[in-house]
């Protein structure tokens, strides 16, 4: 179904590229603006589930259900909980059959590059503007001058997102809390102790105001995020030196001193790579009013700390429907807008899920964590271990 009318994309993330997914499927041709100079510029991130009712119905309506299975490892869904001196204090096994399956970030990503068009992507394009011309359209600029005049510009840029301000002033503003992001590469070889903390999924450890959880991706590599309460740029002011790995490694461990040397192994047999990440997000029920022509999915729609697992899940589904929407509905600005209503009211219940899980890094955060493990176990039905 060719419209004659264009869509630009910015931003060739999960969300942006399972819309021009979805939108190709359907007969509609997009482009996608994205930074990166080509697919393999920079590392994509850790391992993501992917939840039934969001992603994986975005998958499926984009087609990709049999190669996401191909790739997805549903048996690394469990889940252990210790405090900080090396108990364990709750555990929930990997259920096979769960509905939360993972992927890592970069194999998604690939998933869903492999299945666009030729020439979708214009790979190294930083959007610096989106700008609305007199005949209702908008140009997408970069630097050296514009790169194409569109029907629909849909953000799905992130947290800066360029986008954005056309439609909303609000920023993203720091949350207080702090992610310092490590991998652990080869984990079953060379690191068999540290392997043992994490049989399948991922493991949470939880403190006095400080926690970490680690992660599996595929090929025995881990991720690993610290988590404490400081000044946004705290990792500007002195305690950890990051051009020094082993100094930073060690700032870190005085952090977290007291903890049992079984967790800190989590910090000492980390790689180079020391990331800090600021957990930022809008203002839970963050909303605009429908402008034609321009909108937003994902985080440059509804940024939340990464606690609920929900940010890619949302992306997805916001893309899928998006989508439909556009597919069914041959007028665009009355399909946007219906969009947006769904999605906000949605956005708006996960952000503040999300929200809550800053108490994972609190005074009470054991208590309240054991307390959501709890209650996930009681809805799967599962015995106690």
């Amino acid at each position: 179904m060719q419209t004659g009318k264009r869509i630009g994309i910015v931003g060739g993330g999960p969300g942006g590229l399972t819309l021009a997914r979805v939108l190709a499927t359907r007969g509609i041709d997009s482009t996608v603006f994205e930074l990166d100079e080509h697919r393999l510029s920079r590392p994509q991130g850790g391992s993501l589930d992917l939840h039934e009712g969001s992603a994986l119905l975005a998958l499926r309506h984009a087609g990709l259900e049999a190669g996401f299975k191909v790739l997805a490892r549903y048996d690394d869904q469990g889940d252990a909980l210790y405090d900080h001196q090396g108990t364990l204090r709750f555990e929930l096994g990997g259920d096979p059959s769960g509905g939360r399956p993972e992927i890592d970030r970069e194999q998604l990503r690939t998933l869903l590059l492999d299945s666009l068009p030729p020439g979708t992507i214009q790979w190294g394009s930083k959007v610096r503007a989106v700008e609305p011309l007199p005949d209702g359209r908008y140009r997408v600029a970069n630097e050296r001058g514009s790169l194409g005049e569109f029907d629909l510009v849909v953000g799905a840029d992130g947290a800066w997102s360029k986008v954005r301000p056309l439609v909303s002033g609000e920023e993203p503003r720091y949350t207080g809390v702090m992610f310092v992001e490590l991998s652990i590469d080869d984990v079953d070889a060379r690191h068999p102790d540290v392997a043992a903390l994490i049989p399948r999924g991922k493991v949470s450890v939880v403190g006095d105001c400080l926690s970490l959880i680690a992660q599996r991706s595929s090929n025995a590599h881990v991720r690993v995020y610290l988590m404490f309460r400081v000044a946004e740029d705290w990792h500007r002011q002195g305690e950890v030196d990051l051009s020094s790995p082993e100094r930073a490694r060690a700032a870190l461990k005085a952090r977290f001193a007291g903890w049992a040397p079984s967790l800190l192994r989590f910090i000492d047999v980390s790689n180079d790579t020391i990331v800090p990440r600021p957990i930022l997000a809008l203002p839970v029920g963050h909303r605009w009013t429908h402008r034609p022509g321009v909108t937003l999915l994902g985080d440059a729609a509804h940024v939340m700390p990464p606690f609920s697992g929900e940010g890619v899940n949302m992306a997805m589904l916001d893309a899928a429907e998006l989508a439909l929407g556009l597919a069914e509905d041959s007028d665009w600005s009355r399909a946007v807008a219906a969009y947006e209503a769904r999605m906000f009211v949605r956005a708006a219940e996960a952000a503040a899920g999300a929200m809550e899980g800053l108490d994972f890094v609190s005074e009470h955060a054991l208590a309240h964590t054991l307390e959501h493990f709890e209650a996930i176990q009681r809805m799967a039905g599962a015995p106690h271990p």
